[in-house]
C-alpha cells in the first residue's frame, strides 16, 4: 500500500512537472518566436550530433541547418550603418 501511494505521488509529481515545462515552453515561444525557434534547433543539433560515430547525409539546404546560413559572413549590422556614406 505504501508503494502504491509513493507510485501515485510520483506520477502527480512528473505530471505537475511536465505541464509547468509546457507553459513555460509555450510562453517563450509567445515571447520571441525566432530566437526560440533557434533554441529548439539547438538543442537538436545536440541531441542528434551525440556520440562517437555519427554521420549524417544531408543536402546543405536542409531546414535542419538554417540557423548555420551565413554562420560565417561579417555583415554589418543595419543600425550600425545607418548613417551617412
Amino acid at each position: 500500500m505504501i508503494i502504491a501511494e509513493a507510485q501515485r505521488d510520483a506520477q502527480k509529481v512528473r505530471g505537475d512537472g511536465d505541464a509547468q515545462s509546457i507553459r513555460i515552453y509555450a510562453d517563450a515561444f509567445g515571447q520571441d518566436k525566432e530566437f526560440f525557434a533557434f533554441y529548439r534547433s539547438m538543442q537538436a543539433y545536440r541531441d542528434a550530433l551525440t556520440g562517437h560515430g555519427t554521420s549524417f547525409v544531408l543536402t546543405p539546404d536542409t531546414g535542419f541547418f538554417r540557423f548555420f546560413e551565413n554562420s560565417g559572413a561579417t555583415e554589418t549590422p543595419p543600425a550600425a550603418s545607418a548613417g551617412p556614406k
